[in-house]
């Protein structure tokens, strides 16, 4: 539950610290006085985005920081998962502003993102303003009241779980329906591809092969009159040929040995290089000769390259290696259009099997649901009587969806009729005002236990209420704060709930010479008189409303 709240440079707050208690509390004061500042502070620790024109005019940063008891309610997974330290009594959650407009956000001094906010705040606090009544009408808030009372939290999950993976089997199974349709209305062009591609036969590398067999039957005279000439350099039958030079180098050397030792080695090199020059020799010879200008085969390279730039180009692609895998390619979608109905039978199937599979698991949510009717509208039924609507009639309609969706196949509509025999309508046709105020909180009562909500804020709930009602709403909400470890905070204009406090705040504007304040003090049994009796009767409060105040403070 929250046990204090500092308040440093937001809005109208200059600075402000705030110490809470368990049980029931009530905020009163005048209209504008700054309690909406105070719960729009509040909302920034559970994760709503920061607006930089929210800090006090004239200041860099403002802070926004709250101290929790957590103690029982099992929230170190939460830690522990998001790397939080932890601390079994107590959180503390920080936010600050600054004037640039960055947003930073703190638990337990450690760096939060908004969504661990959230997630933490789900967990502490629960704020019901004004405008949450009109959820009331939304099917969604309808269902999960429901869902909260069954307390089907694994149900829907492990519905969730199958419907999610039966949702994927139906867009696998239509996305490839798709794309068969639109493979088959280009078949016949697919088919000309192949076999187009097929009769060329392209080989990987190819390109560079063709490229280097044109580059050399375009120069193959220069080519052979080139190794001629080398050959002829080369040759030993020629005088002055490399080969005949070398040899003799060798023979001088090998002769030489006989005296003088050391020349062994310088023979043995040159045997080395007269063998290597003679076989290069033979080697140009050998090419020379086979070297012959063939314009026939020049022709055929030619044509042959020039038809595989023009197939890379129209395919895309950058040499052959991509055109044989372009080649693959379709030849596999061929393949794939050719067993399509096979492919799309089985993935039918597998939707199928994944729909049953939700289904079962959507008719044990469903039971779930139902098997808690009976039980909300006698609860509902039974708070609205107390709360001055004596002859409610308040059902729970479920009715079974035509399709399946991520919260099952249920549709949950809240009936209700104020008055006897009068027919049962959706709440949100017939309904006042203040019959959907006290229908909110007859739902609030009734879930807070299931949801073990620390602290729980009503923000003025007792909109179009008023006397004995208004009361019996306070009752309500002090008997929500009864439970362990339980905190209501209450803001309201109505001196019969700010009489059933066990806590009680004023918030007030002051003003400054610079500037207005909004301040919010916690008030002594004498102060709760006068401002009880301020409620009563405005700020001419008569000693009728003094009296009048004693008694409502001392029911």
């Amino acid at each position: 539950m929250l046990k204090h709240l500092y308040i440093s440079n937001y809005a109208l707050i200059d600075e402000l610290s705030l110490d809470f208690q368990d049980g029931f509390t009530v905020l009163t004061g005048e209209t504008g006085a700054g309690k909406s500042i105070l719960l729009g502070a509040i909302s920034l620790l559970l994760g709503q985005r920061a607006d930089s024109k929210s800090i006090l005019e004239g200041a860099e940063k403002c802070t926004v920081e709250a101290t929790f008891s957590i103690q029982g309610y099992h929230l170190q997974s939460f830690f522990e998962a998001n790397d939080f330290d932890y601390d079994e009594q107590e959180c503390i959650v920080r936010r600050e502003l600054t004037a640039s407009g960055k947003s930073r956000a703190y638990i337990n001094d450690t760096p939060a993102n908004l969504a661990q906010l959230r997630e933490l705040g789900s967990h502490l606090l629960d704020i019901h303003s004004q405008h949450q009544n009109l959820l009331l009408s939304d099917e969604d808030f309808q269902l999960n009241i429901v869902d909260i009372m069954s307390e089907a939290e694994t149900a829907l999950q492990d519905y969730q779980q199958s419907f999610f993976h039966y949702r994927n089997a139906v867009r696998s199974f239509e996305q490839a329906k798709a794309e068969v349709e639109k493979n088959r209305r280009e078949e016949d062009y697919l088919r000309f591809q192949v076999e187009q591609l097929q009769e060329f036969a392209p080989k990987e590398g190819e390109d560079d092969e063709l490229e280097a067999e044109q580059n050399e039957l375009s120069h193959a005279e220069d080519i052979k009159t080139a190794l001629y000439q080398a050959g002829q350099s080369l040759a030993n039958d020629q005088e002055g040929g490399i080969t005949e030079a070398v040899r003799q180098v060798r023979n001088i050397l090998q002769g030489l040995t006989r005296i003088y030792p050391k020349a062994e080695e310088l023979a043995e090199r040159m045997e080395n290089i007269y063998i290597e020059v003679k076989d290069i020799c033979d080697e140009v010879s050998d090419q020379a000769e086979r070297m012959e200008f063939n314009p026939a085969r020049l022709e055929e390279v030619s044509q042959r390259l020039d038809a595989l730039y023009g197939l890379e180009q129209k395919h895309g692609a950058a040499n052959a290696t991509e055109l044989c895998n372009l080649l693959s390619q379709m030849e596999k979608q061929l393949l794939d259009i050719t067993n399509a109905d096979e492919h799309l039978a089985d993935l039918e199937k597998k939707a199928t099997e994944a729909r049953d599979a939700a289904q079962k698991k959507a008719a044990v949510l469903s039971r779930k649901r139902g098997s808690v009717l009976k039980v909300i509208e006698k609860e509902v039924t039974a708070s609205l009587t107390s709360l001055g609507v004596p002859n409610a009639q308040f059902r729970v309609q479920i009715e079974p969806l035509p399709e399946l969706t991520p919260k099952g196949n249920d549709h949950i509509t809240f009936l209700f009729a104020a008055n006897k025999n009068a027919m049962l309508r959706p709440i949100a046709q017939v309904a006042s005002g203040g019959e959907i105020s006290r229908v909110m909180l007859s739902l609030k009562a009734m879930t807070s236990d299931r949801m073990q909500l620390p602290t729980i804020i009503f923000d003025e709930i007792d909109t179009g209420v008023s006397g004995r009602i208004a009361e019996s709403m306070a009752l309500i909400m002090r008997k929500m704060s009864a439970a362990d470890n339980r905190q209501v905070i209450s803001i309201t204009h109505l001196p019969q709930i700010a009489a059933c406090g066990s806590h009680h705040f004023r918030v007030y504007k002051e003003d400054s010479p610079t500037r207005t304040h909004t301040r919010i003090v916690s008030l002594s049994p004498e102060e709760r008189i006068g401002e009880v009796a301020r409620l009563l009767s405005g700020s001419d409060v008569s000693e009728a409303a003094i009296e009048n105040a004693k008694q409502l403070l001392s029911r």
